[in-house]
């Protein structure tokens, strides 16, 4: 992925999770002066690495946004699916606005198959 400015985009979870162990290994080699972003650090990192975005990575995002390109969806839809990938007809009705005109049910099916290739569900 191309260099991301945190004050211009809308970022995926992996995105931010990336962003944020930067910030916490570097804040840990300078100082332990800011606590409270020490601790907001710590918690949103731990929060996010029992997400869906623990097992992605940069190519299998590119790999994903490249396969969405022919469902004509948002940039917040496609960002929605990459945070919660949909594993249901029902989840991708919530996620995309207007999904019974804009998307067939091999559309549907198409979808939930590319999410479930690409990023396979965390067992837990």
């Amino acid at each position: 992925m191309e260099t991301i400015n945190a004050h211009a985009a809308f970022l995926c979870n992996y995105e931010v999770m990336q962003i944020l162990q930067q910030l916490k290994d570097t804040t840990q080699k300078k100082h332990k002066r800011e606590g409270s972003l020490a601790t907001v650090t710590y918690e949103t990192v731990h929060y996010l690495q029992d997400t869906e975005c623990k097992n992605q990575s940069e190519q299998s995002i590119q790999k994903f946004l490249e396969a969405m390109k022919k469902f004509k969806l948002t940039k917040m839809e496609k960002l929605m699916m990459v945070n919660t990938p949909p594993r249901t007809e029902l989840e991708i009705q919530l996620i995309v606005q207007e999904s019974e005109e804009r998307l067939s049910e091999e559309d549907v099916r198409s979808i939930i198959g590319i999410v479930n290739e690409i990023f396979p569900a965390i067992v837990t």
